[in-house]
């Protein structure tokens, strides 16, 4: 896990603030601060590939992952696991259809997965999330409601997202290796 502290997950809560709250108008703290958190973990991809089959290996397609999240019919162990599943499922396809919607096009033409089917899987995952509502679940129910009634506008907050880190990008100094860590060169 990223610490709290680190340069990368304070840009990822400022530009999602940035685009979230004052360009998309979605002031929602709680909603912006899960994305932008959802960014910094993401940016392992150990977390992005959470779920494995059973020989470990990582699950790439959303129909398989959405038959993993089965306690019935599929591998999750349990209601709670299938929750975690659920969630994870509903976080990386906000991140794929925000970040990276031309992904899903090739992936839906190798995998089956098209971009609609992304949007959907991700809005009922986070859905079943929110209907977790007892228990240690209660407190948490009503956010993940509020982001599957808001997955599309995320979505839309997220290619922002994408647009300014890549404007950042483009203005930044060029950055050089050094012994001591990355230096700035000043021309």
């Amino acid at each position: 896990m990223i610490p709290l502290e680190h340069s990368l997950r304070q840009l990822f809560h400022e530009v999602v603030s940035e685009c979230y709250d004052s360009r998309l108008g979605m002031r929602d703290a709680e909603i912006s601060s899960y994305v932008a958190d959802l960014l910094t973990e993401f940016c392992s991809a150990e977390n992005v590939y959470r779920i494995r089959d059973a020989a470990g290996n990582p699950v790439r397609e959303v129909g398989e992952m959405l038959l993993a999240s089965d306690p019935v019919h599929g591998t999750a162990s349990s209601f709670g696991e299938e929750r975690e599943r659920r969630k994870h499922i509903g976080d990386y396809t906000l991140f794929f259809t925000g970040m990276y919607p031309e992904s899903t096009h090739r992936w839906g033409e190798l995998q089956g997965d098209s971009f609609f089917q992304m949007v959907q899987a991700g809005k009922e995952s986070y859905y079943i999330v929110s209907q977790f509502d007892l228990f240690e679940y209660a407190h948490e129910a009503p956010f993940f409601a509020r982001l599957s009634g808001s997955f599309e506008a995320c979505i839309y907050g997220l290619n922002m997202v994408r647009g300014e880190l890549d404007r950042l990008k483009a203005i930044s100094p060029p950055r050089f290796l050094s012994a001591s860590g990355p230096t700035t060169q000043i021309m």
